[in-house]
């Protein structure tokens, strides 16, 4: 009877808390308290990674069936939204113009991508140490389920430097689109997902419109194709992985989770790069600042760092607390934009059937987009 009194009396002072005034909590008469679950009423709170974000589970027997409610995020003001995607475009789009400007000047994409990681993980020290963004706490089985994902964030990574170095980056970008081809069939190999018959239809075009834009690219050259390839299992390999071990690991925020992937890549690519390239980095880098200038020629690598890093980075905060119709439309559009950009600054030229390809590649990418949102819909009711 006394430990049903103390109970009654410690829930009853958890209730009569004031209200949190943390920018982490957005449920009111609910405290925190630096992450510590709370119960009221017969759920539990409990903050997630997100900022301004909370996932309200409910209690079995306490008025409900016991499954997971959905999750509530606060929708962010339209203003914020339209700076985060512009910002988003916008450094995409630089950050492919460096990226290719310092390609053509020292082909070296093994460096290249080495240099960007490596620009990433000082960013993000950097606000680390300044106490801009919380440090992430990780553990040892963090760091095992991090690897595998980290191995293939690499491989698609290079991969995709790689493609840059060899062809135009409007056809780079064009085959990357053919990335959810490669997803549907690897889902279903290793994961064993099944996918609605508007799915499968929705990779006609994308096959079509890649074949197309291949075969008439008039700068075509095989050891880019294959990069582009290469780099979608590697980026889709990635995602399977990270949605099959990190899912336990909610507390670390994107981010972070994108900073610490970035370091371990850092790891597995140094040593490889060095293997690959470093015999001909002196000689190359000689030729670059011979025919570029030393200070331009860091300029350009260095900018292409920073800005690849800030892309992602500020992709996680744009597609925070928005639906995934917007996210899919803004993910195709920011793909013209970077394609319609580059042709314009390095006047590639573009063959009417290789612009027919693109366009019905892009297309299809959309289609699969919104098949697979129709497809998530319908799944809850047939549960």
């Amino acid at each position: 009877m006394a430990a049903t009194t103390t109970s009654a009396a410690r829930l009853t002072r958890r209730l009569a808390s004031p209200r949190c005034t943390s920018v982490r909590c957005a449920v009111r008469n609910v405290a925190c308290a630096k992450q510590v679950h709370w119960r009221r009423e017969g759920w539990t709170v409990a903050p997630t990674t997100k900022r301004g974000t909370v996932r309200v589970f409910a209690e079995q027997g306490k008025g409900s069936s016991g499954a997971m409610e959905k999750a509530t995020q606060p929708t962010k003001p339209k203003t914020e939204i339209t700076i985060y995607f512009a910002l988003w475009y916008a450094f995409n789009i630089v950050f492919n113009i460096l990226n290719k400007s310092t390609l053509n000047v020292f082909p070296f994409p093994w460096f290249m991508s080495t240099v960007q990681l490596a620009c990433g993980v000082v960013w993000m020290l950097g606000l680390w140490m300044l106490k801009l963004h919380p440090v992430p706490k990780i553990n040892k089985a963090f760091l095992l389920a991090l690897a595998p994902v980290a191995l293939f964030h690499t491989v698609g990574h290079v991969s995709a430097c790689v493609s840059f170095s060899k062809v135009a980056v409007s056809f780079t970008h064009v085959i990357k689109s053919s990335e959810p081809v490669f997803s549907v069939v690897l889902s279903g190999l290793l994961v064993g997902d099944r996918f609605s018959l508007p799915v499968w239809l929705s990779l006609v075009p994308i096959v079509t419109g890649c074949s197309l834009a291949a075969i008439k690219e008039l700068n075509f050259d095989m050891a880019g194709l294959n990069g582009a390839l290469v780099s979608n299992v590697g980026m889709v390999l990635r995602n399977i992985f990270s949605k099959k071990s990190l899912n336990d690991f909610k507390e670390i925020d994107g981010i972070n989770l994108y900073a610490l992937i970035s370091i371990v890549s850092l790891i597995y690519l140094t040593p490889v790069a060095f293997f690959v390239e470093g015999a001909q980095w002196s000689a190359g880098w000689a030729a670059a600042t011979a025919s570029t200038g030393l200070s331009r020629t860091l300029g350009l690598i260095f900018a292409s760092g920073l800005f690849y890093h800030l892309y992602n980075q500020v992709s996680y905060q744009a597609l925070t607390g928005i639906s995934p119709v917007t996210f899919s439309v803004g993910n195709t559009m920011k793909r013209v934009a970077v394609i319609g950009s580059s042709i314009a600054f390095f006047k590639n030229p573009v063959s009417p059937l290789n612009a027919v390809g693109s366009i019905v590649a892009i297309i299809g990418t959309f289609l699969y987009s919104q098949a697979k949102e129709l497809e998530a819909k319908k799944k809850p009711k047939a549960a």
